[in-house]
């Protein structure tokens, strides 16, 4: 979900022990200086979630701002899900028609991975405790995505 999207930009996040991809653009609002709101869910990064303010520094003119650190975190939490059947859309939707009634929305990365934004009134625990179930049932795996690495937003190296 974004806003007007003219008033977007994009900045970079580094993940170079990520299992699915080494680095991941967001879109931003610009608020000055380096700091940057983001306005769509990250799909691989750790610790960052909607509406975030970040501080962003370009490294070289012709790069895009790369994250370094949150400023101020939107209460915003982010879990990310991956379909194990080839469902189509109108399926996942339905096995996730209930999420929205929770306080959540969802943003499609592909035709099997899903992240969900639960805004900071919604029912983290209970979406949580569905996405359980589906994963128990073999519908779907979850995880969350709060940081794992400290000072980073990439994955924990092995």
């Amino acid at each position: 979900m974004t806003d007007d999207s003219s008033e977007l930009t994009m900045i970079y996040v580094d993940l170079p022990n990520h299992w699915l991809h080494t680095g991941e653009s967001l879109w931003v609002k610009p608020l000055g200086g380096d700091h940057y709101e983001i306005r769509n869910v990250p799909f691989c990064a750790y610790g960052l979630n909607w509406g975030d303010v970040v501080h962003a520094v370009a490294e070289a003119p012709e790069r895009k701002p790369s994250v370094r650190s949150v400023v101020n975190w939107s209460g915003c939490r982010t879990l990310r899900l991956i379909f194990f059947e080839p469902y189509d859309k109108e399926a996942q939707g339905l096995k996730l028609a209930w999420v929205e009634g929770l306080g959540a929305w969802l943003e499609r990365y592909d035709e099997a991975m899903i992240c969900i934004c639960v805004e900071p009134q919604g029912e983290y625990d209970e979406i949580c405790d569905r996405l359980a179930r589906l994963e128990a049932d073999g519908v779907l795996e979850y995880e969350t995505c709060e940081a794992r690495s400290p000072g980073s937003f990439d994955d924990v190296a092995e």
